[in-house]
């Protein structure tokens, strides 16, 4: 039995370990943080968003970005650094903001997403959806420029389109929001999560999996390349040897791949979200909400609301920035003044590891036995089953399916 070793216990890592350990393999995990799912992983958004995807790269986000920029509550800020790899993803975004690439890059997620609903579905027989919060709530993205609005009803075609009159009507919680909408596009079939509550509840389960050695809680220093293979990964613990690597850790992914050689055209977009408690007198919302303009997106997720929002391109940096926090508290207040006590809620920042294109990495290298499973950017919890059942197949040498052709590593 080939023995595998997962770099990274974040959600992408853990999918990865519970979909090679049912395809036989024996899978030994390594983490470097004390638990998993405690980084980019730990509070996420929570929507799953199977059928809306949206990559960043598109025709006239420069444009876009740079008002956004000039905005006090706006949804981007940028730090220029001296060090070429932001420059260099700089420019292959922008050689992605364009109606073509845009379409090519949803589609392909799109059709991951289905990949991903049906792999939730499958692992839900073994990890109950109650362990973690998940909640079938659809989603609601709401326009406030008639523009925007009428182009997205015009390629709604799953979809519902609401009015403003059927957005308060069925999502009372956005009552004070009617008069500054011109409408909404509804997605049944969304869920909402507790993407942290997931990571826990499936690595109990992997506890228990006859092909699971265990998480081994260390940091990786480095990977060894010998006759065109990994032949060892150092770590702060002595060296580690196995069959195959998949390199799943998020954005350290990008310097532990340079280490063999390996160019990952990833950047950390650093986002920020709120947890606030909903107290019985609260309106939160039922269904999952977006609000386009602002780039904020709202989900219930148990007792309490998540607010998640921000793009922040100033390196790795984890900071949380106390005026981006009160921008995301006056947006909240502004769009759902009676939804959650948002004096008592909780702030977080975590580092989202994005490709130029919005569409994530996955599959061999030029190495034989190292692997990878990266850059997901704020899709990781949507995108972690499908994207680990597709991985499993390829290592068991399935070919790639022609619809997800475009997440093949460039080699």
């Amino acid at each position: 039995m080939s023995e595998v070793i997962v770099i990274g216990g974040g959600v992408v890592g853990l999918t990865s370990a519970w979909w090679l350990a049912e395809a036989g393999y024996r899978v030994t995990l390594v983490e470097r943080e004390a638990e998993v799912g405690s980084m980019a992983s730990y509070r996420n958004g929570g929507q799953l968003s199977y059928r809306y995807v949206s990559p960043l790269a598109d025709a006239g986000v420069p444009l876009k970005a740079l008002h956004w920029l000039f905005q006090p509550d706006g949804p981007l800020r940028f730090r220029p650094e001296a060090d070429l790899r932001q420059w260099r993803w700089l420019a292959r975004f922008l050689a992605n903001c364009n109606a073509a690439a845009n379409r090519r890059t949803t589609a392909t997620a799109l059709q991951l997403g289905e990949l991903s609903r049906k792999a939730m579905s499958d692992l839900s027989l073994h990890v109950p959806l109650s362990e973690f919060d998940w909640r079938e709530a659809g989603k609601l993205v709401v326009y406030r420029s008639a523009r925007l609005f009428e182009h997205a009803a015009g390629l709604a075609a799953d979809a519902e389109v609401w009015t403003p009159a059927a957005i308060a009507s069925r999502e009372p919680a956005l009552a004070a929001l009617q008069g500054d909408l011109a409408g909404g596009i509804f997605n049944p079939g969304e869920a909402v999560a507790d993407c942290h509550a997931f990571c826990l509840a499936l690595l109990r389960r992997l506890a228990t999996h006859p092909n699971f050695n265990g998480v081994l809680h260390r940091d990786v220093t480095s990977i060894h390349i010998k006759r065109g293979d990994v032949d060892r990964l150092d770590t702060t613990a002595g060296p580690l040897r196995a069959d195959h690597y998949v390199l799943a850790a998020g954005i350290a992914s990008r310097d532990l791949a340079a280490q063999a050689g390996i160019y990952l055209p990833l950047y950390p977009l650093k986002g920020y979200s709120l947890s606030a408690p909903i107290r019985a007198a609260d309106n939160a919302p039922q269904i999952s909400v977006t609000d386009f303009e602002r780039k904020v997106l709202y989900a219930r997720i148990g007792p309490q609301l998540r607010m998640a929002a921000m793009v922040d391109m100033v390196g790795a940096d984890r900071r949380i920035d106390p005026r981006r926090i009160q921008s995301l508290v006056r947006l909240a207040r502004e769009a759902m003044p009676g939804a959650a006590d948002y004096g008592q809620a909780d702030a977080w920042a975590g580092l989202r590891p994005a490709t130029p294109s919005g569409a994530p990495i996955i599959g061999a290298t030029r190495h034989r036995n190292l692997w990878l499973n990266v850059g997901h950017g704020p899709l990781g919890f949507t995108f972690a089953c499908g994207s680990a059942s597709l991985l499993a197949g390829l290592m068991r040498g399935a070919p790639f399916p022609a619809a997800l052709a475009g997440l093949a590593p460039r080699r």
